[in-house]
């Protein structure tokens, strides 16, 4: 297996519930064990990391840590980031995170596929990632949300 470009990178992870931050750490560094990963359980936290540091991926979870609001800020830092989330599962939420500038949006269902989504955060501009994004969630989404997602979202859009 070829070495994964996340190897050596900084990542931030957001998320208020420990055991996601434990999974999504473990996950990451079992491909990448030269990774810096910091972790914040809240927002507060988050924000703060955000402000002190620079990142190269950053996670973060919609509910619970007022994701969307880390979002605005990693955006303003020019930071790339995965929204992770389990709970905001819907079109609007995923509509929302790409209109503020995420790089993607990955169900926590998804979670032991992260490294190769993170990868593609890396490796792609924001219309290429959202292409590729979608090529690899559009069966899924399509199982989980109504048939009009695509039309509510206007991903057509998008790339």
């Amino acid at each position: 297996m070829a070495e994964s470009i996340l190897n050596g990178k900084r990542i931030l992870i957001v998320d208020d519930e420990p055991d996601i931050l434990a999974v999504v750490e473990e996950g990451i560094l079992l491909s990448c064990p030269n990774c810096t990963i910091d972790k914040a359980a809240n927002y507060e936290k988050g924000a703060q990391l955000l402000d002190a540091n620079s990142y190269d991926v950053v996670i973060l979870d919609i509910m619970g840590v007022r994701g969307f609001d880390l979002l605005e800020i990693a955006v303003k830092r020019k930071f790339r980031v995965a929204m992770l989330t389990g709970h905001a599962l819907n079109p609007e939420a995923l509509a929302k995170s790409h209109d503020m500038g995420a790089m993607a949006y990955i169900p926590k269902d998804k979670i032991g596929e992260l490294v190769p989504f993170l990868e593609d955060v890396l490796t792609n501009d924001y219309k290429t990632g959202w292409k590729r994004l979608m090529d690899k969630l559009e069966a899924y989404l399509n199982a989980r949300w109504e048939k009009d997602w695509k039309t509510k979202t206007n991903i057509a859009y998008w790339y």
